[in-house]
């Protein structure tokens, strides 16, 4: 039976003493990703050659390196190692770059080794510490086996923890057989995320924009407070809080939307776009990333493939929405401020609807269930 690796994140309770101790740990993962970044700069400029150092060897330099846990400064070693890989395989990564010690986002990984974590009903027990109240909200598979698990700090102040689990796949990932009528085309729209082939759209809230003067007016009060009082402290956890809010919204809207859509079609169909470059065009840069078309077509797809349904992107240069989804006429003279489409056959529809059926006709010629 193939195996598969699954992650689920849940809200954790610490107390002082165990938030202290996470404090700890991620102090310790900066300072020694930082000492390590810094030698194997310094070796390969002196000798031109890779420093192979391990967490061990600054752990008699630092003996309060011992404090925290063991396989959490391991796996620094390992992210470091893994991002000189890419580097050097893709230099368009990016050098290492050294972590900030006011940085607002915090996190360490660490393993399972001999049960050292357990995940006991409400309560989550990490090394080093006592076991932290946790929120369990969703059903771990009774069969997973507890690899790893990522303890996070937002910058709003809250504690999550991500728990890696390995996991048989699902035997429903096998191929489904899809129905020409059961194919659904999305056309992605600047406002409302998408209109769909059947004539309906996803009418996206459009969460940022609603909490816009909201978030200015918090990032107002941030700056006129005076850097390093406990006002300024306060403050630099709501604005935080603003754009957590629009990011749960926007990720609880995308994830009803997904188990819908994934149930109710047999495939699906959307348009290969680079959102990155959109952004940078046209004033659309914060539509475009309120919408989040990017993470919503990752999450459709990782659904419909899990369920064993097809998800097809079509051609970035596909002309969906110039072609005529009636007579496959072609409008070249066709603008972006004209909305309805009118062809010379007579027919007249909503320009995105006409995008999505044509988007559909392609998904169905390309998995060639006509």
């Amino acid at each position: 039976m193939r195996s598969e690796y699954r992650a689920y994140r849940f809200r954790l309770y610490p107390g002082k003493k165990q938030m202290e101790q996470m404090a700890k740990t991620f102090g310790c993962c900066r300072f020694l990703y930082n000492h390590m970044l810094a030698d194997k700069i310094r070796t390969y400029q002196e000798t031109g050659k890779m420093l192979r150092n391990t967490p061990a060897q600054y752990k008699r330099e630092f003996p309060w390196l011992k404090e925290v846990d063991s396989l959490a400064l391991a796996n620094v070693q390992l992210h470091l190692e893994s991002a000189y890989r890419n580097f050097f395989e893709n230099p368009a990564a990016g050098f290492p770059k050294f972590r900030a010690k006011h940085h607002s986002r915090n996190s360490y990984t660490t393993n399972v080794v001999n049960g050292n974590i357990r995940l006991e009903g409400r309560r989550l027990k990490l090394p080093k510490m006592d076991p932290v109240r946790i929120i369990v909200h969703r059903t771990i598979p009774s069969d997973g086996i507890l690899k790893s698990v990522t303890i996070v700090r937002e910058p709003s102040g809250k504690y999550y923890a991500s728990l890696l689990y390995e996991q048989e796949a699902c035997e429903n990932q096998t191929a489904f057989p899809v129905r020409a009528e059961n194919v659904l085309g999305i056309d992605f729209a600047m406002s409302g995320l998408g209109v769909f082939s059947d004539g309906t759209r996803a009418d996206y809230p459009m969460y940022y924009r609603k909490d816009e003067k909201k978030l200015s007016r918090e990032q107002r009060k941030l700056s006129r407070c005076q850097r390093g009082s406990r006002n300024y402290e306060k403050q630099k956890e709501r604005v935080p809080r603003c754009h957590e809010k629009v990011r749960n919204q926007r990720m609880d809207y995308q994830n009803k939307l997904v188990c819908r859509l994934a149930g109710q079609f047999d495939a699906v169909c959307v348009e290969d776009l680079d959102m990155k470059s959109m952004s940078k065009g046209l004033h659309f840069g914060k539509s475009v990333m309120d919408n989040a078309n990017g993470a919503f077509r990752r999450k459709l797809q990782e659904k419909l493939e899990r369920q064993g349904k097809a998800f097809v992107k079509a051609d970035r240069y596909f002309p969906s929405s110039k072609r005529c989804s009636r007579c496959g006429r072609i409008r070249k003279d066709l603008q972006l401020s004209d909305r309805i489409y009118e062809c010379e056959c007579g027919y007249k529809e909503d320009r995105d609807v006409n995008a999505a059926l044509n988007l559909r006709q392609e998904g169905i010629r390309i998995l060639g269930c006509a």
